[in-house]
């Protein structure tokens, strides 16, 4: 009845990535990498730094993690007061250097070096049409697509011709620019990606300026929280202080719930709203929905943790962590010849066996996608000796691929898209199974105005997406 692909060990979606950015500060690019060190969970596969010392732009993009790459003498290498960066969880593209971000490029409007977070839904379109006019690109990755186009613009200036560039790109974007002398950063105008803005004191100068994914990295380095780029908004800082103003009108807020659900950190805020609240509100709302008589609460970490918190607490029944991640599992690993059955789970996670022999378990996972991964870690859990497994996932099923900078599976692959939850249950071996309702989830995240997107767990997608091909490269469609 199930003919799903296998899950990686590591992860059940693809992470987004995250960006950074910073104006003012002579430790310029030591700060950049402090804060893409807190936005590594958005990305694992590459990362990047571009500085600028005011005359010329430096460029480091390596494979790896963050850590790996910057050693302190690759940071001497990245000089001047401002930079970019950015980790990548490939969404768009292959998985290889040539689209590692920042992409830089040298044009009429000088040097210029750019990070995205987000998928652009027109890429391949727009792509077809700047080769047909001649542009060679060197990648496969979307955001080339923005650099060929601020390259191409007939305007003057840089802002003048970035303008020009996001007033042709459709999708999810949160974008960071850097020139010689100055940091651009724009979101697109339903708002789908975050950008947070901070203040970081310089002693005896001006605040620096600092943009960031998460507000996680802000706390990193010491920076202030002020606020959120807004949607359709372009803000630029450079000699002359900041700017800000709206390239176009605001559409339809469509912030993306899954920020909350699992991809940002439980000590950020996002959208404005603190994510360690709204998961802990998730598994209360998930304890009142879905109740079972139990022993104890246990999360799959680390997505798990605050909403099983909230579970526990709402329910009364003790929270225990029962489940150990190994923090230190790399990208590649040794797997021995001799099979080992879910070898790849157990690589990651351990069960506490004393806290689960002879317990009933409300096992609290963020969600399912393909189910073979829930399917392993209830088996763990109960071959740990737990007598009964009810697994509580906070959020609604997964139903739909999402095209705004999420990397989920197609359609065929998502496991609550083609079989009801009883399937499902029986699937993954649980006694139980039951997802958080969509209102509880708005709820949640305190979406009292319809500003959040909830395309993934209802199909609805928030704005006309012009994405044959990709819906037919997710979907196997020919």
């Amino acid at each position: 009845m199930f003919d799903l692909e296998e899950e990686s060990p590591f992860d059940k979606l693809h992470e987004e990535c995250g960006v950074f950015a910073l104006y003012g500060h002579p430790e310029a690019s030591n700060l950049v990498y402090l804060g893409l060190y807190a936005l590594q969970h958005r990305g694992q596969e590459s990362a990047g730094i571009a500085s600028s010392d005011g005359r010329k732009i430096h460029s480091v993009r390596k494979m790896g993690h963050v850590a790996e790459i910057f050693t302190p003498g690759v940071l001497n290498e990245l000089p001047g007061s401002l930079g970019i960066g950015h980790t990548r969880y490939s969404t768009a593209g292959d998985t290889v250097l040539r689209n590692a971000q920042p992409l830089s490029v040298a044009c009429s409007k000088g040097q210029v070096a750019v990070a995205h977070n987000g998928n652009l839904t027109n890429a391949i379109e727009l792509r077809r049409d700047l080769e047909q006019d001649g542009s060679i690109f060197q990648s496969t990755s979307d955001t080339e697509v923005v650099l060929h186009l601020v390259a191409r613009s007939r305007e003057r200036t840089l802002s003048g011709a970035l303008r020009d560039a996001l007033l042709q790109i459709e999708g999810a974007f949160s974008l960071v620019f850097l020139a010689e002398d100055r940091i651009i950063v724009a979101r697109d105008p339903h708002g789908f990606r975050p950008l947070a803005i901070g203040r970081l004191e310089v002693p005896g100068e001006r605040p620096a300026t600092v943009f960031a994914s998460e507000t996680c990295a802000f706390d990193l380095i010491g920076a202030t929280y002020i606020g959120d780029v807004e949607p359709a908004e372009m803000v630029i800082v450079g000699p002359e202080g900041m700017t800000r103003e709206y390239y176009t009108t605001p559409g339809p807020r469509a912030h993306c719930s899954f920020e909350h659900v699992y991809f940002s950190r439980p000590d950020s805020v996002v959208f404005g709203k603190s994510v360690a609240e709204s998961r802990e509100r998730m598994g209360r709302l998930l304890a009142r929905e879905h109740p079972v008589e139990a022993d104890v609460v246990v999360p799959v970490p680390d997505s798990g943790v605050a909403a099983a918190i909230g579970y526990a607490a709402e329910s009364g029944i003790p929270y225990r962590q029962a489940l150990i991640r190994n923090h230190y599992v790399g990208r590649t690993f040794i797997e021995p010849s001799q099979a080992i059955r879910d070898f790849g789970v157990k690589l990651k996670l351990n069960p506490v066996r004393h806290l689960l022999e002879g317990r009933r378990v409300v096992l609290v996972d963020d969600s399912i996608v393909r189910g073979t991964t829930s399917r392993k870690i209830v088996r763990m859990v109960r071959s740990a000796g737990a007598r009964e497994v009810h697994l509580r996932i906070s959020c609604p099923p997964t139903i739909s691929p999402c095209y705004y900078g999420v990397d989920t599976p197609s359609q065929g692959e998502l496991i609550a898209a083609n079989h009801g939850i009883k399937d499902i249950e029986a699937y993954v071996e649980a006694d139980s199974l039951a997802y958080l309702s969509l209102e509880s989830l708005r709820d949640s995240v305190s979406d009292m105005d319809d500003r959040f997107c909830y395309a993934c767990y209802t199909g609805h997608y928030p704005t006309l997406v012009q994405i044959n091909e990709i819906v037919m490269a997710k979907t196997g469609c020919c």
